[in-house]
This record gives C-alpha cells, sequence and structure tokens, in this order.
C-alpha cells in the first residue's frame, strides 16, 4: 500500500486544480470554437490529457487508502457508494464528469462546425453539458437532428 497523502485541504486542493484545469477548456468552447490552437487543447491534447491524469492518480491514491475496496464494488449501488466515501474518491469521480463531459462539448463543437450548425445555436447545448452533462448531449442530439433533418449520428 502507497503512502497517503490525502488530507481534506490536500483534496480541496486537488479539487480546485482539476476545477481550475477544465474551465480554460469550457471558455475556448465557448468564445473562441474555431481557434486552431484552442483546438488542440481542448479536443484531446492538453486540457483532456492532464486531467486523465490527475484521474489516474486520484484513482491509484483512493485505491491504496485504507478504507479503499475492490472492483466488486462497481457491481452494486451500495458498492460505488463506498466509493465515495473519501474525499478522493469524490474528486476523482469528479475529475471523470470532467474530462467526460469536456470531451462531449469538445465533440458537440466540432460537429456543428461540420455539419454548419451555428454556434450561437450550440452554446445553450455547451451550457447543459458543462453544468449536466447528458442534458446538454441530448439537446444537442436534438438540434442536430432537427438542423439536419435526420435522427442519429449519421455514422
Amino acid at each position: 500500500m502507497l503512502p497517503s497523502p490525502v488530507s481534506p485541504a490536500w483534496a480541496e486542493s486537488a479539487f480546485q486544480w482539476v476545477n481550475g484545469l477544465v474551465l480554460p477548456g469550457w471558455w475556448i468552447l465557448f468564445f473562441a470554437p474555431r481557434w486552431r490552437f484552442g483546438a488542440w487543447l481542448v479536443s484531446g491534447v492538453l486540457i483532456p490529457s492532464l486531467l486523465a491524469i490527475a484521474y489516474l492518480v486520484l484513482v491509484v491514491i483512493s485505491m491504496n487508502m485504507p478504507e479503499s475496496v475492490g472492483p466488486e464494488a462497481f457491481l452494486s449501488l451500495a458498492g460505488v457508494m463506498t466509493l465515495f466515501d473519501n474525499p478522493v474518491g469524490v474528486v476523482a469521480g469528479w475529475t471523470h464528469y470532467l474530462v467526460f463531459d469536456l470531451a462531449i462539448g469538445s465533440w458537440q463543437v466540432r460537429d456543428s462546425a461540420k455539419n454548419g450548425i451555428p454556434h450561437k445555436w450550440v452554446i445553450p447545448c455547451l451550457f447543459f453539458t458543462l453544468m449536466l452533462g447528458p442534458v446538454g448531449f441530448l439537446m444537442y442530439l436534438g438540434l442536430r437532428s432537427w438542423r439536419m433533418k435526420q435522427i442519429g449520428l449519421g455514422v
């Protein structure tokens, strides 16, 4: 078992760090969606990679804490609840949301540009993706289907 650097202050610092890291990505998606360097930052290189590394570190630390649980925790609601019994587990879960919501927002911006959907129409979808993940994703799918007169992703 690894020594744990975890204290409430450490977990709070990690929480603030991941939140601070993801916000520039969202600002780029909202206000500079066609900026070439912004696409590199947000669409899978810098910001998502740093968040993914932070997530991995948080998961390893959480799994090495005395109260950690095994993979069987994912098989029941009670087990999943135990994953969030410590601050590091909560920050890891939060980072998981941040990475995937940013990835979905990035996809919305790229897909809307490819399909000629005005960015001003995508902004509400981005806001809800940032705040409520799947709701913003569903909104964008509805907008995309309405705009393109087809249901589905056209894959």
